[in-house]
């Protein structure tokens, strides 16, 4: 374990307004402290790493710069947040950190009023803070809105459309573009800033101006001519045409590491009269941390690490993880069927493709931060006979439900949809979590919704998928690792709409749907030394459902119940229509659904979020004993548990 690093200055630090009257000798020297206490707190807790160490000198100008609370400040995503966190009074929880009731991962309004807007999605900050912008306008108030979005984020179409929104308004809006990979423009030293100070300076603004109130006496064709003279000059030296033709005054690209750059630039931007404002800064993923610069993929999220060694703690496990299943799994049906081609939203890692792209690199698309775009091409692939698999998280398929509906569903093109991190995702908390996908899904028609119970379920879902012609389908498996089930080397169809039953009974019924199966196989055997037979099955689907097994389950038990890894509205929802439907409830069956709760739980390791959303095996064993009118047992099956009665 390193020593925790000395920190004079930041020391000093209650608030930004600390910040205020510290020299720029002394504002470099809070920066590497800064940077230091940040390698140090995300060793300790783990969390996003590279992001956060990108931006320190951009956090501490910022803060130096602008008058934060009543300035606005918004960090996309929020990944980059820490460094801000420490700078606005939460350093004495920095530590706590994607833990139990400590701080979140992300911004969010209810933890700081540093934190004007909650971010775990990109490409947010932009639409919002032109809504603070407006709305500051309307109250007479004059403040600044400093938007801080990556270059990945504003790759994504709403970055771009509220930027076409804000410069059609002319709005007071400062877009400072973290540009993080040099994907647009690399600075060019010396030169470069001067520039970047020049054209952001007022004397350069007051001429511009004076050009632009001389140019509205010409025709309209030689106003035109000027107009684009300027602009064009302006981006030879400086590039930003694309921005400026949204309507946005470019400035940069300047070096985000260097405060003599930073400070006069962003100074001259919060004393522009009006704006839109572009900066455009390049920084450095992992900056000042020797093993994130050398691989910032690696450190963008992390786990506790070793500072010195840079040495990630990875907790031992004899099963593998879903993801690397999924992975595995699609890779041999690709290996049999050469259509099948592999679509993800910048997500190749988190999505397990970048083993894909390693063995299929030319069947393989990343489209960026677009998932709208990413299910409509999937759709348009699938038009021409190609079997895509567009793998995207469940939080965000959310933002191209739209396109799943128009140009999947309602065409009936055979898009398969791996759904990843379904459930509870644990430190990334209700931003990530995966509670709504069977509910938004199970409901189109045409579609069908699987999930998988295991690791081996999951193998063979990919294969039905793969086979699967008729329409779009769907399957979601969670974050972490699988239960250590054998694994088949390749999966075997299933029948669509069938499910299975592990274990028979014959007083209580458990119908699991997705991977709380190893819970209700656990609550089982403590309902069995109660006294209570009990029946496990796994639905496989919610869509179609298997009526033949909810029949024998209802007929034959006097209590079922239903778990399922997502939000009301979902499998459950089915289950309780289609079974009102059949007359299956009317002979005294004991039907009671558990599903996660109607509120959003923040972020806690993932057994701890089940036991609050009443999903592990005492709750299901609880619920079951009182569905039986078994009180006394319940409450001591709960405290049994370490569990207060209810």
């Amino acid at each position: 374990m390193s020593e925790k690093p000395s920190t004079p200055l930041l020391d000093a630090i209650s608030s930004p307004a600390d910040l205020k009257d510290l020299k720029r000798d002394q504002l470099i020297d809070l920066a590497a402290e800064l940077r230091a206490e940040v390698i140090d707190a995300v060793s300790v807790t783990g969390g996003h790493l590279g992001a956060g160490l990108g931006v320190v000198e951009l956090t501490v100008a910022l803060h130096h710069i602008f008058d934060a609370p009543h300035d606005r400040i918004i960090w996309d995503v929020g990944h980059q947040a820490y460094p801000h966190k420490v700078l606005t009074g939460r350093r004495d929880r920095i530590r706590t950190l994607r833990q139990k009731d400590g701080l979140s991962g992300f911004t969010k309004r209810g933890e700081s009023p540093y934190d004007p807007f909650g971010a775990g999605h990109s490409s947010t900050s932009i639409s919002a803070g032109l809504g603070m912008a407006v709305a500051s306008e309307l109250s007479g108030q004059t403040r600044n809105v400093i938007a801080v979005i990556g270059d990945g984020a504003i790759s994504a179409g709403m970055a771009y459309e509220a930027m076409n929104n804000a410069g059609a308004m002319d709005a007071r809006l400062i877009v400072v573009l973290n540009d993080n990979d040099m994907s647009i423009a690399p600075p060019t030293g010396a030169m470069s800033a001067y520039l970047a100070r020049l054209v952001s300076g007022p004397a350069y603004r007051g001429l511009r101006d004076a050009a632009k109130q001389v140019s509205q006496i010409l025709p309209p064709f030689f106003k035109d001519k000027a107009r684009k003279t300027e602009e064009y000059a302006r981006g030879f030296w400086t590039g930003g045409t694309l921005f400026e033709e949204l309507g946005f005054y470019y400035v940069g690209p300047i070096d985000g590491h260097n405060l003599d750059h930073l400070l006069p630039v962003l100074r001259n931007v919060r004393d522009a009269d009006k704006g839109p404002i572009l900066v455009h800064v390049v920084t450095q993923k992992g900056k000042g941390y020797a093993p994130a610069e050398a691989s910032a993929d690696k450190y963008h999220g992390v786990s506790k690490f070793n500072v010195i060694t840079g040495a990630q703690a990875k907790a031992p496990s004899n099963a593998p993880s879903y993801t690397s299943v999924f992975a595995e799994s699609l890779i041999a049906e690709a290996t049999h069927d050469d259509k099948i081609v592999a679509i993800t939203a910048a997500m190749p890692g988190g999505t397990g493709l970048d083993k894909f792209a390693a063995r299929f690199p030319a069947r393989t698309f990343d489209v960026g931060i677009a998932e709208q775009h990413a299910v409509t091409f999937a759709a348009g692939m699938a038009t021409e006979g190609l079997k895509p698999f567009c793998a995207i998280y469940s939080t965000f398929l959310q933002r191209a439900y739209d396109q799943v509906v128009h140009d999947v569903a309602i065409q009936n093109l055979p898009v398969r949809f791996p759904i990843d991190r379904a459930g509870y995702v644990g430190a990334d908390g209700p931003t990530h979590a995966g509670a709504f996908d069977v509910a938004y899904l199970a409901t189109l028609p045409n579609m069908v919704v699987m999930a998988a119970g295991d690791e081996a379920e999951l193998r063979h879902m990919v294969a039905t998928a793969a086979a699967y012609d008729q329409g779009p389908i769907a399957f979601r498996y969670p974050r972490g690792d699988g239960m250590g089930v054998e694994m088949p080397e390749r999966g075997s169809l299933l029948e669509i709409g069938k499910g299975r039953v592990l274990r028979e009974g014959t007083t209580v019924a458990l119908l699991s749907f997705g991977t709380r199966l190893a819970e209700c196989l656990a609550a089982a055997e403590t309902l069995g030394a109660y006294g209570f037979s009990t029946t496990v099955a796994d639905a496989r689907f919610a869509k179609p459902l298997d009526e033949g097994l909810l029949a024998d389950l209802a007929r034959n038990h006097a209590v079922l119940l239903t778990v399922e890894e997502g939000a009301i509205g979902g499998f459950g929802s089915h289950v309780a229509t289609r079974m009102a439907q059949l007359g299956l409830l009317d002979n005294g069956l004991k039907f009671r659904p558990l599903m996660m709760p109607d509120r959003y739980i923040e972020h806690a390791g993932q057994p701890d979020m089940y036991a609050q959303a009443g999903l592990d095996k005492a709750a299901i064993v609880e619920t079951a004993l009182r569905a039986l009118g078994d009180q006394d047992t319940a409450r001591a099956a709960l405290l049994s548990s370490g569990f207060d009665a209810i």
